[in-house]
């Protein structure tokens, strides 16, 4: 007898349910369609674009902007897949295996059920123009409306509700190196397509920003618990941290504005604490992290001369700090950030010296440079008061100290001369 070897029949592998897990888990945790989004790509191996049916990004998981763009257009190995609910089609799936090989065909159709389902919850009102939702914006940073029925109403004509009050948060962008395109409507993009889908009816707007070279986006979401708005404001920043590259960023929110009336304050208190996030050592490079007004401590004594009365607080602060800020500025020292950790260090010279890694006579140089450009001695309760509210008011203001090597006279890039006088 002879036997003959027939091949087995080829199984298609049944789909890793585990891979579903971080997906169900951000659907489930209210974490918004771009981190289902970025879940999705990592169960499939891919990058993704999800695309709504007024053809509006809603998510992007891509390892670039390039490969965003290619996504984006007709490239090679680009596949579009319909996101349909029932019979209607709710939008589009543009998907590209990052190891080149398509992903299992039952686990995608999970997936993109999942989403598609996901799209639909959260499905947005028709996106208002973006000169529309900057005037709004700005008549309300600026109290131009102060009637509740016409902040309510003109709120209706653009999608927003805001009749139970609401929330604004500030997103503040640098770009690390020169860059041809927009990146500020890149930066706008990321911002609004994660708001709106963690709060439907987001509105975002790029504001002019006092830094020079910042781009600044505002956004109103109609939330009414301070928790929503924490969320909506970390969505944001995993967005941008996820999908945009060479930036930094400091995202600051306001409290919830129970009446819309009070949203003018909301605007302010997210401000604020944009600035104070902005401009604190280290936040900056961290485009995570998010600072809620509630959590900036005594910076928020400064919102009423901030909102009411800035030019007192910027007379305080050039009858303070500013003249170390520029002489840092000139020569590349380091006195705005020595008196911050002298101040923080309870006025203690050796666990100063120790922070900054240098002499403890580099630091009294320093401090002697201080109350000469200052006329303000650090040894005096008075001239510490009044350094350290100006400070507070340089962060309030959104003015970042200039950083830079300790090569002022003396200091030798943070040692002093041998036989220097200990004073």
């Amino acid at each position: 007898m002879v036997h003959v070897s027939v091949p087995a029949r080829q199984v298609a592998a049944a789909p890793d349910l585990g891979t579903l897990e971080a997906i169900t888990q951000a659907v489930e945790g209210g974490l918004g369609l771009p981190e289902v989004v970025r879940a999705a790509a990592r169960a499939l191996d891919a990058s993704l674009v999800l695309i709504d049916r007024s053809s509006n990004v809603l998510a992007v998981a891509a390892r670039s902007t390039a490969d965003e763009r290619s996504l984006m257009s007709d490239a090679p190995g680009v596949i579009t897949h319909e996101l349909r609910v029932g019979d209607a089609v709710v939008g589009k799936l543009r998907l590209r295996g990052r190891a080149g090989d398509e992903p299992s065909a039952a686990l995608l159709r999970v997936i993109t059920t999942l989403i598609a389902s996901e799209v639909e919850r959260l499905r947005a009102p028709e996106r208002a123009s973006e000169a529309a939702q900057a005037n709004f914006l700005r008549a309300v940073l600026r109290r131009e409306v102060t009637d509740r029925g016409d902040l309510v109403a003109r709120g209706e004509e653009l999608g927003i509700d805001l009749s139970g009050g609401g929330a604004v948060i500030v997103v503040r962008a640098h770009h690390l190196a020169p860059s041809e395109d927009d990146w500020r409507a890149r930066v706008l993009g990321a911002a609004e397509r994660a708001a709106r889908t963690s709060a439907p009816g987001s509105l975002a707007a790029v504001i002019a920003a006092a830094t020079e070279g910042a781009g600044q986006v505002v956004l109103l979401v109609p939330e009414a618990a301070d928790d929503g708005v924490r969320r909506v404001a970390e969505s944001v920043a995993r967005e941008l941290q996820s999908s945009l590259h060479g930036f930094t960023f400091a995202v600051g929110h306001s409290r919830v504005a129970t009446d819309p009336v009070d949203l003018y304050r909301a605007g302010n208190e997210a401000l604020l604490a944009a600035n104070v996030a902005e401009t604190r050592p280290g936040t900056i490079d961290d485009p995570s992290e998010v600072l809620a007004f509630e959590d900036t401590g005594a910076y928020r004594l400064l919102l009423p001369a901030m909102s009411e009365d800035p030019g007192e607080l910027q007379r305080f602060y050039t009858e303070t700090v500013e003249p170390l800020v520029a002489y840092d500025a000139q020569y590349e020292t380091d006195l705005v950030q020595t008196l911050e950790t002298f101040l923080e260090c309870d006025g203690n010279v050796a666990g100063t010296a120790q922070r900054l890694y240098t002499h403890r006579h580099t630091v009294r140089y320093r401090l002697e440079r201080v109350r000469d450009l200052s006329g303000l001695d650090v040894g005096s309760t008075d001239g510490r008061e009044r350094l350290g509210l100006g400070l507070k008011a340089m962060r309030v203001l959104g003015i970042a100290s200039p950083q830079g090597p300790a090569s002022e006279a003396g200091a030798g890039a943070g040692r002093v001369r041998r036989g220097a006088k200990d004073r």
